[in-house]
């Protein structure tokens, strides 16, 4: 199966987990009761949730139980998620050209780094180079079989994990195989110290002698903890796990050893909003010296295992959750607003006194139903179709009108020097992914797609209802202005925030690039909009008016130029549809490389790896690999190095001539 079709099978079983929950919470009211008999099957009772009003935390592990015990009768929402990565390989034949003796000679003076999102701020990947040597921790690699083996009463599996391999990388006449280590994963490198992300193990390597690679720290997680997402910024690593909740034993907890010696929270330590929601794991955000392996600093925090978007800023980490209102609020309401005409003033009245009763979420949706029940089973079959046809309609303007009073995502900020959340908030609907975040001059910008969760599942009678906005929040997350209703009946597929301007790529079935100037925090404006085929779903800036977008166009890979010098009327350029149904580029940022001394970027392919020119503003293929499934390219000085699972291939990037190849042992 392609990437792409893999990417599009997650997608909907994504989309059909957030259905059980949307019926659940959207048509209790309607399509439970006055379409009782198609008889809807809830695989579990689900319940909406409150607004978070700030966070505090317990001050034992009883508070922790009750509050357990009171958040079980609420809905479960969205919550943290981590995105996973594929592996492929395939084998390549290239040429070889000499060097002259003065390069051997020297140190490099230019060095490429993984592409990030925030400067100066880096993350994990898979391939990291210090100049010198390449460090590189392919996938698994699978062997002829695909079926597991059964040998000597032990099940051999259908591969084999692979190692990190420490490469001799410059100059490229040396470029050479020195070493492996056994762990492989998301790497960091920390001067002399190689950091491995390794499953439920996190190692630090002394690689001062890169062909004798010694450990030298190791951190192991326990069984029910596991890695969200890690930084590294002024040489501290910032790192947030997640653990299941024992709700027998919900604290202290122990979520990780170092060195053989637990590191314990107390219940003491554990953060949780004030008004109770439905938490099915606690987060730890620490800070780890590379050097030593020690945990520093860190703060705790209960919160769902589902979907989330974390950014860090060079001055605090936000993390986001997603979460529903009040459903019988919100039911209740639209009742009183939009339905006055077609149910008795007793309806009302029993409404009011519903929301008023100290019960549980879960009592009052079961009265509510009873209430219902009552009046449909006082009518004939004619006013009930009557009723239910004016009810759908009704309830899908009114969700309309409302969708940003339903879907909400709350937002936690941790300051960086005290390690402490400094602030809370909230925004309507949902974000895209940590590009969908970002702080400038104290400010967090924020963009969210609110109405598509709902939409998708054909509520309103198949009609689309999201809708994009952005959200400028001040220190303590309060929002502050705000652009309202970009793309309707689309989603925000790719954003990506440049100082005081934002760009902004929704999508349904045409690609509309929005240019927003973000100067005044208070009074944000939307300048331009261009409308054209497909959709970029990553954006990087590649000078201060030049913006790429790399997406898709009718199932092929699309490249486009944009001009965005005149915000008022940006302009695309040029556009280059390469002969590919996907990219790495779409999965994950750092797949991309730009060099801007040669105006050139890569991006890797199925069939190859493709380098791209932008001078004179247009794009050009000016040179292609083919036969290699390129994962990732970096350069040292005028070298571009090709990297793949099974071999290095070394480009002159003043000619573009094959110079060196590499094959890596698996």
């Amino acid at each position: 199966m392609s990437d792409f079709l893999k990417k599009k099978t997650e997608e909907k079983t994504e989309k059909r987990t957030s259905l059980t929950i949307l019926i659940s919470l959207l048509l209790i009211g309607v399509l439970i009761i006055w379409f009782a008999g198609r008889n809807l099957e809830l695989k579990t009772p689900l319940f909406p949730l409150p607004s978070p009003q700030g966070v505090q935390k317990f001050s034992s592990e009883e508070e922790f139980k009750s509050y357990l015990e009171k958040a079980r009768d609420r809905a479960e929402y969205f919550g943290f998620g981590v995105i996973s990565k594929g592996f492929t390989r395939f084998p390549e034949v290239l040429l070889m050209e000499p060097l002259s003796v003065a390069e051997t000679a020297t140190l490099p003076e230019r060095v490429s780094e993984t592409t990030v999102q925030v400067a100066g701020i880096d993350e994990p990947d898979i391939v990291k180079t210090d100049g010198k040597e390449i460090y590189f921790s392919p996938g698994r690699i699978w062997p002829i079989w695909r079926e597991p083996i059964i040998m000597e009463s032990k099940i051999i599996p259908p591969y084999k994990e692979a190692k990190t391999k420490v490469i001799k990388a410059f100059p490229p006449t040396d470029l050479a195989q020195e070493a492996e280590i056994e762990k492989s994963g998301d790497l960091l490198l920390v001067k002399d110290i190689l950091v491995i992300f390794s499953g439920q193990d996190i190692l630090g390597y002394d690689v001062s002698n890169p062909q004798k690679p010694q450990k030298k720290w190791e951190i192991d997680l326990e069984k029910k903890n596991s890695i969200v997402t890690s930084r590294l910024f002024k040489d501290k690593i910032y790192l947030v796990t997640k653990n299941l909740i024992d709700e027998i034993h919900p604290c202290p907890i122990k979520p990780l050893m170092v060195e053989g010696k637990a590191i314990e929270i107390s219940c003491q330590e554990i953060y949780h909003p004030i008004v109770p929601v439905p938490v099915d794991v606690t987060f730890l955000a620490l800070v780890l010296d590379p050097a030593s392996g020690k945990i520093e600093k860190k703060v705790s925090f209960v919160g769902s295992s589902g979907q989330s978007v974390v950014y860090m800023s060079e001055k605090a980490i936000y993390i986001t959750y997603s979460y529903y209102e009040d459903i019988v609020k919100f039911f209740s309401q639209f009742l009183k607003e939009k339905c006055q005409d077609l149910f008795p003033s007793w309806i009302f009245e029993k409404l009011k006194k519903l929301e008023t009763y100290d019960i549980s979420q879960q009592a009052k949706n079961l009265e509510l139903q009873t209430i219902l029940e009552k009046y449909k089973n006082s009518l004939d079959e004619d006013e009930r179709l009557r009723i239910e046809n004016e009810l759908t309609n009704r309830i899908s303007d009114y969700y309309q009108e409302r969708k940003r009073d339903l879907e909400k995502s709350g937002i936690l900020k941790i300051d960086l020097e005290k390690f402490e959340i400094s602030a809370t908030g909230n925004v309507p609907g949902y974000p895209l992914n940590q590009f969908a975040l970002d702080e400038y001059q104290e400010n967090l910008r924020i963009a969210i797609t609110v109405g598509e969760r709902f939409s998708w599942f054909g509520f309103g009678m198949g009609e689309e209802k999201s809708a994009n906005d952005v959200y400028i929040l001040d220190k303590n997350l309060k929002i502050v202005g705000s652009i309202k209703d970009l793309g309707l009946r689309e989603r925000i597929y790719s954003v990506r925030f440049i100082e005081d301007k934002g760009y902004l790529v929704t999508f349904r079935q045409i690609d509309p690039f929005y240019v927003l100037d973000l100067a005044n925090p208070q009074k944000p404006e939307l300048k331009g909009e261009l409308k054209i085929p497909g959709y970029s779903s990553y954006l990087h800036p590649l000078t201060k008016d030049k913006i790429l977008g790399i997406g898709k166009e009718d199932w092929q890979v699309k490249i486009s130029l944009f001009d965005v010098s005149k915000a008022e009327n940006p302009k695309e350029l040029d556009k280059y549809i390469l002969d590919e149904s996907w990219s790495d580029i779409l999965n994950t940022h750092h797949a991309f490389l730009l060099d801007k001394k040669h105006e050139i970027f890569f991006l890797p392919g199925s069939r190859g790896g493709y380098i791209f020119s932008y001078k004179n503003q247009k794009l050009s293929l000016v040179k292609a690999v083919s036969e290699i499934s390129a994962r990732r390219a970096i350069y040292i000085n005028d070298y571009l190095y090709i990297i793949a699972d099974n071999k290095i291939v070394v480009l002159n990037e003043i000619n573009w001539q094959k110079v060196k190849e590499l094959e890596i042992n698996n």
